[in-house]
């Protein structure tokens, strides 16, 4: 029997399966509207402060490096101890981050909780996998994190398609304190609602209903000694982690730097319809395109994760071409190849997250998924300063080159383990 077929049976176990499911997901929406919304108050800030993009380029970097760090630490925290507490602290204190952004006027200060909030912004990802593994089987995981993974892009979507709303009427400093409020609140929902793992409730574990349990293969709770052990000495974990490195290139290049990259290279501008419309539609194709990925993965692949990400990757650098070529007064062929890269941007993350639990005993999904978060973030830093250098000195055809040449090597590294399951 597999966890689909108890839960079916089991009508108690059904409804907490689906009450942690809806509510890690409403929960990891809701980190995103306190981490993208900085993406969209960028010009502003530039403009009333007097602030470079290489600036901005150093505030987005270390924020991604303390993110990343903080991705592998809250990983192995949410192993030891509670997923479900790591989660709400986490979207509390980054609504706290918010309301002190909101206050800033100093470019010192603003470094300082951007890079508090990444840190607490990095004890969502690893507490939802780690929850995600523990109520639902083999054969519905990659599926089941593909459907999650919608939260990411509807959290941004909302962050991007909101926030030019608010800083129209109220001015970008209500980009921070309004959804910073709204999510100190759903904190506490979020508590009440999630629950860590079907034997903490009184079930077995997915392990005992599928029999896939290996008795005194490995402890229950290990030590954050033998949690680091596990990871770091897993070689198909530091290549995932690798290739995360130059997605998040990718990624955090249209993320972060997307709104300002339209605005001034494309003359299509943050207040306007058209850009809402491009966001909404970048953020629905990316939701097409993981759900896409998880269904090759599991039914196609028989889940094997690493062939989806190749073909994802590659056809990405070939699309990062397109868009650099093609005429930058065009508005449907620009907004046609965003929607593409937004399908295909976010696939390969949900696959390295899914290809880090394959990778990984249960007892350390979070600790093998943080660890992968934290090179993706190395990435983010790179992508943060990195793309402000190029912007500020040889433009964004420049800053397009630099995302396909990632596009090639996370093709590469995820080539390398194309065989192995």
């Amino acid at each position: 029997m597999n966890a689909q077929e108890y839960a079916k049976n089991n009508k108690k176990f059904s409804y907490w399966r689906t009450r942690t499911f809806y509510s890690i997901m409403i929960g990891y929406s809701a980190f995103y509207l306190v981490r993208q919304n900085f993406s969209v108050a960028i010009p502003s800030i530039c403009q009333e402060l007097n602030i470079n993009k290489i600036d901005i380029g150093i505030v987005m970097s270390i924020g991604g490096l303390v993110y990343g760090l903080g991705k592998f630490m809250f990983g192995m925290v949410g192993d030891k101890y509670s997923a479900r507490y790591v989660m709400a602290i986490g979207l509390a204190l980054s609504g706290i981050m918010n309301l002190l952004l909101g206050i800033s006027s100093i470019l010192t200060l603003i470094i300082i909780y951007y890079s508090l909030n990444q840190c607490f912004q990095s004890m969502g990802n690893p507490p939802c996998m780690k929850m995600l593994a523990n109520w639902f089987g083999k054969t519905e995981f990659a599926s089941r994190s593909a459907i999650w993974n919608i939260s990411v892009h509807v959290g941004n979507s909302l962050a991007l398609s909101l926030s030019p709303v608010i800083l129209n009427h109220y001015g970008w400093r209500y980009i921070f304190y309004i959804p910073g409020i709204f999510c100190i609140l759903l904190s506490i929902f979020i508590l009440n609602r999630l629950r860590d793992t079907p034997s903490s409730l009184g079930f077995p574990s997915v392990d005992e209903i599928e029999g896939t349990n290996k008795e005194n293969k490995i402890k229950v709770k290990l030590s954050f000694k033998e949690l680091t052990k596990l990871v770091l000495l897993n070689k198909y974990i530091w290549c995932i982690a690798l290739a995360n490195l130059f997605i998040y290139i990718n990624r955090m290049t249209f993320l972060n730097w997307g709104p300002t990259l339209l605005q001034e290279s494309r003359g299509i501008s943050i207040l306007g319809n058209k850009f809402k419309i491009i966001m909404v539609l970048f953020d629905i194709s990316g939701m097409i395109g993981s759900l896409v990925a998880g269904y090759l993965s599991d039914k196609i692949f028989n889940g094997r994760r690493i062939p989806v990400a190749v073909i994802y990757t590659s056809v990405t650098a070939i699309t990062m071409y397109i868009f650099k070529i093609i005429p930058i007064t065009s508005t449907i062929l620009n907004a046609i190849i965003i929607i593409l890269i937004g399908f295909l941007l976010t696939a390969p993350i949900v696959l390295i997250n899914t290809a880090a639990a394959d990778f990984s005993s249960k007892e350390s999904v979070g600790s093998a998924t943080g660890f992968t978060g934290t090179f993706g973030y190395i990435g983010t830093a790179i992508a943060g300063v990195g793309n402000g250098y190029i912007v500020e000195h040889y433009g964004w055809n420049s800053v397009l080159i630099f995302a396909l040449i990632s596009s090639v090597f996370s093709t590469i590294l995820f080539s390398l383990l194309w065989n192995k399951k």
